[in-house]
């Protein structure tokens, strides 16, 4: 094998793939913003298709699309002349790929696509090509020469067709008044979706996991409801469940410095009635941002009637992917 210096390849290889954006992106013209139109109002689903390399980079265009607010699938050519095409309907709007602009897979396709009546466009290097010149539109990339050495192995060429499939995915998507939130909707595994869906009710602990105590109880009885349910605290409540205090791990730590009957002092006593709590609507964010501003690891939830509803704590935030 040849002894060569792999950081002088490979800065040659970025900055040859950075200068075919940089040109790529003076030579956009109308047909990108007419095909983006129609994108914007297709009734059916945007329909990514493309054979080989250019395959990996439709389907990853599919993909970003879905997850930005635009209804995609990805078709591979060569499956798609053998049945997949029937998924293709009239509402439906069709991105050709392919870099040489003569994929065979692809150019067979054209006359069926013709024939459902949908919109189709492609996105080539090479605007004479077969399939730019039967598409509807075509946007050309403007890439004559690859990263690659020998000219041959698409590397400069896919990513100046991945980056065009970016930038039609973010122009949808800022058409669209695409949010945040609209992302999180499309994404409830992520960290990302988790912190702007996942609410209070979704994590707390609540029903039959409850340490719920009256004031009248001993400190002996609560040690016991406390230790069998696990959760380092006892919440104090009349028989409507309106919060009346609360007794935590800490606070058995400073009574165990006092001389008190355990037996026989009562839970309302000792209780710290200064608690703080949440309502159960809230984002379960907003719980880290109160515990971090207050110094504690858990919080009280409630309901709008201010009545107890469950107990989240700082390790269930923690859990649950939050933090």
């Amino acid at each position: 094998m040849k002894k060569i210096n792999f950081i002088k390849s490979a800065r040659r290889t970025i900055l040859l793939e950075a200068s075919g954006l940089q040109n790529l992106a003076k030579i956009l013209n109308k047909e990108f913003s007419s095909i983006c139109e129609i994108l914007s109002t297709t009734k059916g689903k945007i329909i990514c298709l493309g054979v080989g390399k250019s395959g990996h980079i439709a389907n990853k265009t599919s993909a970003t699309l879905s997850s930005t607010g635009s209804s995609s699938i990805f078709i591979n050519a060569a499956e798609a002349l053998h049945g997949d095409i029937g998924s293709v309907e009239k509402k439906d709007t069709v991105l050709l790929f392919s870099h040489s602009g003569e994929s065979e897979e692809i150019v067979n396709l054209l006359p069926t696509l013709k024939s459902i009546g949908c919109n189709f466009f492609s996105i080539t290097g090479n605007n004479n090509s077969r399939i730019a010149v039967g598409s509807m539109m075509n946007i050309e990339t403007g890439v004559t020469d690859e990263a690659c050495p020998l000219n041959l192995a698409p590397t400069t060429s896919t990513t100046a067709a991945l980056a065009v499939g970016d930038a039609i995915a973010v122009a949808l998507l800022e058409a669209k008044e695409f949010s945040s939130e609209d992302f999180a909707k499309s994404h409830p595994g992520g960290k990302l979706g988790k912190r702007l869906i996942l609410k209070v009710v979704d994590i707390m602990h609540k029903g039959k996991e409850l340490p719920l105590i009256r004031p009248s109880t001993t400190l002996s009885d609560v040690l016991f409801e406390m230790s069998s349910k696990g959760l380092g605290v006892a919440l104090i409540t009349d028989k409507e469940k309106n919060l009346k205090g609360i007794f935590t791990d800490g606070d058995l730590r400073r009574t165990l410095n006092q001389e008190i009957d355990f037996h026989k002092t009562k839970i309302s006593q000792i209780m710290s009635k200064n608690v703080k709590t949440i309502d159960e609507s809230l984002l379960a964010t907003d719980a880290i941002e109160i515990m971090q501003r207050n110094e504690i690891y858990m919080l009280v939830v409630t309901k709008k009637n201010k009545k107890i509803s469950g107990l989240i704590r700082m390790h269930d935030l923690l859990k649950a992917g939050l933090i």
